[in-house]
């Protein structure tokens, strides 16, 4: 064979394989072509039902524009009360610390005052300490002028203050007539 026929048949080897590949791929871009046209119909359905729903929000945005519109001085009034409350706290804080030092005063002056009601109580108590060891000293000597009194005294001046300190004899009913019938008895005699 010659290698004009030989080209020839190399030639034609590759045209049909150039052919079958070109099936192949129009086969295959087919296939992709209805999926896109599936998809592209299904977009289109769904753009359908979004549109409905877009035209409700731009009406909505169009009702939103007049309070956007009042959202600027909401904003600013509340930067003029929050900077308002930050100034009343402030306030507040100088507040509590006066209120801080006048308990500070005042438990300083209870402290004084409770320091002198400890003072004053302990010196009540010293001088009190002092007047009961003092008592029982006192009573001795007063017992030891008694003492003294009564051995100077005669014998006779005890008697009458033995009977004077005495204890009272009891009465009784039962002693009485007898008594009395012993005193008449004795003045006629």
């Amino acid at each position: 064979m010659e290698p004009l026929q030989i080209l020839l048949m190399v030639l034609v080897v590759a045209g049909i394989w150039f052919i079958a590949e070109l099936a192949i791929t129009a086969r295959r871009a087919r296939r992709t072509m209805d999926g896109v046209d599936k998809t592209v119909a299904e977009l289109n359905e769904t753009l359908a039902e979004a549109r409905p729903v877009v035209a409700k929000l731009d009406g909505a945005v169009d009702e939103l524009q007049p309070a956007i519109a009042k959202i600027d001085p909401l904003l600013s009034s509340a930067n003029v009360a929050v900077d308002a409350l930050s100034a009343n706290l402030v306030e507040i804080e100088g507040v509590v610390r006066d209120v801080s030092a006048v308990t500070g005063a005042a438990a300083s002056a209870g402290n004084a005052v409770t320091g002198v009601a400890d003072s004053a109580t302990e010196a009540a108590r010293k001088l009190f300490g002092k007047i009961k060891s003092a008592a029982p000293a006192a009573e001795r000597a007063i017992e030891g002028a008694k003492a003294e009194q009564d051995s100077s005294e005669p014998a006779e001046a005890d008697a009458p203050a033995d009977e004077e300190h005495a204890p009272a004899a009891y009465f009784t009913y039962g002693d009485a007539p007898q008594d009395e019938a012993a005193a008449s008895d004795e003045p006629q005699a």
